[in-house]
């Protein structure tokens, strides 16, 4: 439609008609939004604009194809790291550009996440605990795992959607965030370690793991809570 004005057509009916997908169950919306003023230097702004976006899109491309050419060497690790869950393969060249694929230069798990800055402190003074904040660290790296926290909550009936949910009522949703940023890396060093994919422990791990008799009372509780009566009938 933009090219459509940028070329000289004005009439909006012929407008709306080149929506394409989704946007053609508005045909009539965008028949009124199509009617008004549109002027030949409206014209130069709107080219202006597509031009700049193609340049852009150019520019991505090139780029995307130099860093396919420098992750050949990794192609392996990347594949490994694209299984975990929020972390595409875009993702993974980022991960892999911070912390490499030498995963014996850290010998456990813990020794990468506190090199990253992503292992909470253990504050406790005269028997009080005080704030456990993150210590500083990699911060190109504690951004880039935060945001591929926020996707992975996301996610349907996974265990670090259900991990972040859990965590987030209880200690808010930037914390939780931060705290499956840091399951995400020590999954990294496991998967990275061991040559492996990603196995996900399902979105019910945190249920399995747990006490079934307490889940259940909590989850009956809940329901009284709301006034109902409940009554437990064991299916075979």
């Amino acid at each position: 439609m933009l090219q459509g004005l940028v070329a000289g057509e004005r009439d909006p009916e012929v407008l709306a008609e080149l929506a394409k997908a989704q946007l053609r169950k508005k045909i009539p919306e965008l028949r009124e939004a199509l009617r008004g003023r549109f002027r030949d230097h409206h014209a130069l702004l709107v080219r202006l604009c597509l031009d700049h976006a193609k340049y852009l899109e150019a520019t991505i491309a090139d780029l995307d194809a130099q860093v396919d050419r420098v992750m050949t060497p990794f192609f392996e690790a990347r594949d490994h790291l694209d299984t975990i869950t929020g972390v595409g393969r875009r993702a993974a060249e980022c991960i892999i550009a911070e912390i490499g694929v030498d995963m014996t230069r850290f010998p456990t798990a813990g020794h990468l996440v506190s090199w990253a800055g992503m292992a909470p402190g253990n504050n406790i003074t005269g028997g009080k605990r005080h704030s456990g904040k993150t210590t500083k660290g990699k911060v190109w790296l504690a951004d880039i795992l935060n945001q591929y926290a926020w996707s992975a909550s996301r996610s349907r009936n996974t265990y670090l959607s259900a991990q972040y949910w859990r965590l987030a009522r209880r200690i808010g949703k930037e914390n939780a965030a931060t705290a499956v940023g840091h399951s995400i890396l020590v999954i990294c060093w496991h998967l990275l370690s061991n040559n492996a994919d990603y196995d996900d422990l399902g979105g019910d791990y945190f249920t399995r793991r747990g006490n079934t008799a307490r889940h259940q009372d909590r989850l009956v509780q809940q329901l009284q809570d709301l006034g109902y009566q409940v009554t437990l009938h064991k299916v075979a």
